[in-house]
């Protein structure tokens, strides 16, 4: 009987979940941009800088820290930081870009109960986290 019931539930579909919806515009933990994520191609999401909201001093908005010499001039505002990022069915993971180190890192996107935006960036086992609020 029970080998009978555990066949059983084995044939029932499963749903397939999908993560919660992160496309939109969000602003950055400092405040200092908005980030605009919507699709990109391929079923996946990438974001852009959208807009400076507080001055880039350092380097007067341009990618000056990025380790190939030739993408130094390029202006942050338009920069794709999130990029190639696929639903897990719990969250979203790609790439982020932080142009204020000139590094790229395995990202975790997730959608939190108040709205806002996890965006977690991690190199190996160790991770920095922080929460975007959407744009208004």
């Amino acid at each position: 009987m029970r080998f009978y019931c555990l066949a059983l539930l084995a044939a029932l579909p499963v749903a397939a979940h999908a993560a919660e919806p992160i496309t939109g515009q969000w602003v950055t933990k400092e405040g200092k941009a908005i980030v605009t994520i919507a699709p990109c191609g391929g079923g996946v999401l990438c974001g852009k800088v959208s807009k400076a909201l507080k001055p880039f001093t350092e380097g007067n908005g341009l990618d000056i820290r990025n380790p190939d010499p030739a993408l130094r001039t390029r202006p942050i505002v338009g920069l794709t930081i999130l990029s190639s990022f696929k639903d897990t069915g719990r969250d979203w993971r790609g790439r982020i870009y932080n142009p204020e180190e000139g590094r790229d890192y395995r990202s975790i996107l997730r959608r939190l109960p108040d709205g806002s935006l996890e965006v977690k960036g991690c190199w190996g086992i160790f991770c920095q986290t922080q929460n975007w609020k959407a744009a208004r």
